[in-house]
């Protein structure tokens, strides 16, 4: 496959128990994808955005942040909120056979998930997802920007897909007038802005073309499975 590979990630270095850097060999530099579902009228997701955005912090962690509504009734409306993100998490719901959604929740590789306030156990579940990349498809966008192309390896039952993920790297603020934060600042990081579902991965090297970005957004390409839901790779364009 031709091309140059302008970003695969490198080694994830969550921080331990301790204090200390922890180094997590990620198996062919693939990166740790944690994504976190939150919302602007959710008093206890303010300290959950703050772990997760330590966590973008980290080497060979992409960290993503989806706003979603299930708070709205409160009296506050989400800013970043959309229907689609909503539709991921209670995707994840099943393929982790979860009784409910709730927030925050963060899941991780889209095999696990945990609280979004617990700091210490989400550093232990980059680390332990890190070492679990062996030999993940090969990503490369082109030198072009509008192209990505997926290599090829071995898909999972059920099937895969490659998605493209548009987001805003960095922090934003929300200042919220009602709700449970009335009256606060809320931080988040890396919001996502929209989800294409470019289509399926079949094993044979494909090539696909991106959504184009504005104002300095980025994208981070996902090659996900369709049932069980697990990301087998991800790899980002800035």
């Amino acid at each position: 496959m031709t091309g140059v590979l302008l970003s695969v990630g490198s080694v994830a270095q969550p921080v331990g128990a301790r204090g200390k850097p922890v180094r997590a060999a990620a198996a062919a530099g693939s990166p740790v994808v944690v994504e976190l579902f939150t919302a602007q009228g959710c008093g206890g997701c303010v300290e959950a955005n703050a772990v997760v955005e330590r966590a973008a912090g980290e080497p060979g962690v992409i960290a993503l942040t989806y706003g979603v509504d299930y708070w709205d009734y409160l009296g506050w409306t989400d800013t970043f909120a959309r229907p689609e993100f909503v539709q991921r998490q209670r995707a994840y719901r099943a393929a982790l056979r979860q009784r409910g959604v709730s927030t925050p929740q963060v899941v991780i590789d889209g095999r696990r998930q945990v609280s979004g306030a617990r700091g210490l156990e989400l550093e232990h579940a980059i680390v332990e997802e890190a070492s679990r990349r062996i030999w993940p498809p090969e990503i490369e966008f082109r030198e072009t920007g509008d192209q990505v192309g997926i290599g090829s390896g071995r898909p999972p039952s059920g099937g895969a897909e490659v998605l493209a993920v548009t987001y805003t790297p960095g922090p934003q603020m929300v200042e919220v007038s009602r709700g449970e934060n009335r009256g606060q600042t809320v931080r988040h990081v890396n919001v996502v802005r929209d989800i294409v579902n470019l289509g399926d991965w079949r094993g044979r090297p494909i090539l696909f073309d991106l959504p184009q970005t504005h104002g300095g957004d980025a994208v981070v390409v996902m090659i996900q499975g369709k049932t069980d839901r697990r990301i087998l790779g991800a790899a980002v364009r800035n």
